[in-house]
């Protein structure tokens, strides 16, 4: 499973990129507000970090219009991916864009139906929104099982990247149903590395060495 950041701050990808964990970056306009910066600017500081895919949102809501938006994210880097919509027009845009060589994703999914669409368009990523539905009383996991199940079905190449996840068993019930990609927020992929036991054995393992007054090197 490939791992993405969903953040627009440069300063926690910064870090984690350096685990090598890092195989992508996830943005939107919600994101670009929270780091308070220029959307062009932290966009590009982002792509010059990160190697893997980066995902930068339009915000018309039209064809034409997200296809100018599009020209324009597009330029920032080599390694943008559009994102879009999943709506008629975000479909159409999709299409074109996908016709053209350039990556992208379709946000927004919260159906399985939806997602078929996607792939038909020519998405490269599709993002299911695990949590918000799992707010709604619904079952996530059980919408990525079933894009999982019809994309296999037809041996559709668009990736899955399971979306909105909170906590670390989305993390883990994701790569469990074969989720093409998890897009995490940096406080949950800090969370995937914790253990309680881990903590102990570490402590326990220092414990035992201090007592032997020896050195490495």
């Amino acid at each position: 499973m490939k791992f993405f950041l969903d953040t627009a701050d440069v300063e926690e990808i910064r870090d984690l990129n350096d685990t090598g964990l890092v195989d992508g970056v996830t943005t939107n306009p919600s994101l670009i507000m929270k780091s308070g910066r220029d959307i062009i600017e932290v966009t590009r500081e982002i792509c010059s970090i990160v190697d893997g895919p980066v995902s930068a949102e339009v915000t018309a809501t039209d064809y034409n219009g997200m296809i100018e938006e599009a020209a324009v994210l597009a330029k920032i880097a080599d390694n943008i991916c559009i994102k879009l919509p999943l709506t008629m027009e975000g479909l159409k845009a999709c299409k074109t864009l996908s016709s053209r060589g350039q990556q992208t994703n379709v946000t927004l999914c919260f159906s399985a139906n939806q997602a078929l669409l996607a792939a038909k368009a020519g998405a490269t990523y599709i993002s299911p929104f695990i949590g918000r539905l799992d707010d709604l009383g619904l079952d996530g996991m059980e919408v990525i099982e079933e894009i999982r199940t019809i994309y296999d079905n037809y041996d559709f190449k668009t990736q899955i990247l399971a979306a909105s996840v909170r906590t670390v068993n989305h993390v883990k019930d994701a790569a469990l149903i074969g989720a093409d990609v998890a897009t995490i927020p940096p406080s949950t992929m800090h969370k995937l590395v914790k253990h309680m036991l881990t903590d102990a054995g570490l402590s326990a393992f220092l414990a035992d060495w201090e007592k032997t007054g020896q050195k490495i090197g």
